[in-house]
């Protein structure tokens, strides 16, 4: 019990980090039960309703106009690009193709991050950035040879998701650098998550999509996303005031693998040793990309009685 409440908060953004990894099988699943516009619509409404429960309805007051309209537009943006990219995929397994190109916003998130502060990196930097994309190549192609034409083939499959996919990516990495500047150590994540629904259900409206219909197993499963991935958000809030931010940010770069075993068990989905690769490539590229780009602490002083 004491270790419990000692680290609860560092346990706090564990158990975000895993619900996060639930996001990409729950979504695929409400996409298959509704539809990926109007499922993704009704799970983002549940999500913005209990954090509404847990963490109150937002003061606006507290955030400053630049953070909310730039933060707003951009979370959006990136939710529906992920939502739509995984409900619109072919296949589950087109669907796992997408998460894990979405994964690739923490190597561009150092990208932008070098670029826009123009700062002197270690050469590491770039060859992990390229094991990143290499990964995720590797995933596509799966066990067919990975070539130009062999990527291009896949893409000509779906590319409207594949699109989608990779502008999440570049939108998550953008929102990472721009948002930290701007919120100033706050977090309106609950408007977010109702404009995000409210936005989802103006495109639904405007689809072809057929009306929603709930049965008793499905209204239960989207209840359970819902909660899941706002819980998520919810835990991680907390996370952040003390718990241990060097340990959960490697943790996190772990994402793309925790994903991937959760979607697969979850999504009773088969994937080969090549996909498998892909996603650790992924990681890899990402993890050295993280310790080499990230400042060391500083030495404490002596003397500093307060």
């Amino acid at each position: 019990m004491e270790f419990l409440s000692k680290n609860k908060y560092t346990l706090y953004g564990v158990a975000a980090i895993l619900l996060w990894s639930c996001l990409v099988a729950l979504l695929r699943d409400i996409s298959e039960l509704f539809s990926p516009i109007g499922g993704a619509a009704a799970m983002y409404s549940v999500s913005a309703i209990f954090l509404i429960l847990v963490m109150g309805v937002p003061k606006f007051s507290g955030f400053s106009k630049r953070y909310l309209v730039v933060g707003t537009l951009l979370f959006v943006a990136y939710e529906i690009c992920l939502a739509l990219s995984i409900g619109m995929a072919n296949s589950r397994h087109q669907a796992m193709e997408m998460a894990v190109i979405n994964y690739l916003w923490p190597t561009l998130t150092i990208l932008l991050s070098i670029i826009i502060g123009r700062k002197k990196v270690s050469y590491w930097v770039y060859p992990s950035m390229i094991i990143a994309f290499l990964g995720v190549a590797w995933c596509i192609t799966g066990d067919q040879k990975m070539s130009l034409d062999t990527l291009v083939t896949n893409f000509a499959d779906n590319p409207a998701t594949y699109l989608m996919a990779l502008a999440a990516a570049f939108i998550w990495a953008i929102y990472c650098v721009v948002t930290q500047k701007l919120s100033n150590g706050k977090n309106a994540i609950t408007l977010f998550f109702a404009v995000t629904a409210m936005s989802l259900w103006a495109q639904y409206g405007l689809s072809n999509e057929a009306p929603l219909t709930f049965s008793l197993s499905s209204s239960i499963t989207l209840l359970l996303a819902g909660v899941v991935v706002g819980s998520g958000y919810a835990l991680w809030n907390q996370a952040i005031i003390g718990g241990n931010l060097m340990l959960l940010g490697t943790l996190s770069y772990f994402t793309p693998v925790f994903s991937t075993i959760i979607s697969a068990l979850y999504l009773s989905i088969t994937l080969s040793a090549s996909f498998w690769q892909g996603v650790v490539l992924v990681t890899v590229g990402s993890l050295i990309c993280y310790f080499v780009t990230r400042e060391k602490p500083k030495q404490p002083q002596i003397a500093s009685a307060t």
